[in-house]
């Protein structure tokens, strides 16, 4: 992945020479997101997210582009009804994404796809509490995977000169957490099951490019 990295940035070197052709850009925003897998539904945690970026143009017409950021971003899961649910648990990671860009033929907007990969610099903190007599989960062992790899989509649109609102959203092609076991009460008696865990997480940021 370092190897794959260092290629893309190498790459981008030669239309530096161009200012038209390539663009550097700084980010902040929210991150929106779930565990896919924890049994709990809806994007109720959320986290910053803020890096720096370059966006190169890859055709004569600059239709098509190509985007290399370096972003830390919080993901994680959260569940704040109360007793007997409790949960909050955030994830802090960097964030690579690598993605394809088309601008649209009137300027608004500039639609992405690619890949994300993000790397965990700090294990969940955060508290659990669920329901004991429906469901448990294994809490005996936290650690998450190292490495996220992520498909993402992404649209930017013109907000104001430089400046741009991006929406971006994002999905574990990999687990994050592996085999997460949950005891769950059915009709009086205990039954098992272990799930792989994904981050799922939508980002609105803003993003000034000069």
């Amino acid at each position: 992945m370092r190897k794959t990295l260092l290629i893309l940035l190498l790459s981008l070197l030669p239309l530096a020479a161009d200012a038209q052709r390539i663009h550097g850009f700084v980010s902040s925003g929210a991150v929106f997101s779930q565990i896919e897998g924890d049994e709990l539904k809806g994007f109720r945690h959320y986290g910053y997210t803020g890096g720096v970026g370059a966006l190169a143009a890859i055709s004569n017409n600059n239709r098509w582009g190509l985007s290399v950021e370096t972003i830390f971003s919080q993901r994680g899961a959260y569940e704040g009804s109360g007793d007997p649910y409790s949960l909050s648990l955030t994830l802090n990671y960097v964030d690579i994404p690598v993605l394809l860009h088309y601008q649209d033929p009137y300027g608004g907007m500039l639609i992405g796809a690619g890949l994300v990969y993000g790397r965990l610099v700090q294990q969940p903190t955060g508290k659990m509490l669920y329901n004991p007599y429906s469901l448990v989960p294994d809490t005996s062992d936290m650690h998450f995977q190292k490495n996220d790899l992520c498909a993402a989509i992404d649209a930017r649109f013109s907000v104001w000169k430089g400046l741009q609102l991006n929406i971006r959203w994002q999905y574990s092609i990999i687990p994050v957490k592996r085999q997460w076991h949950f005891d769950r009460s059915v009709q009086n008696r205990w039954e098992g099951e272990d799930n792989d865990c994904y981050n799922n997480a939508i980002t609105i940021r803003l993003i000034y490019q000069f």
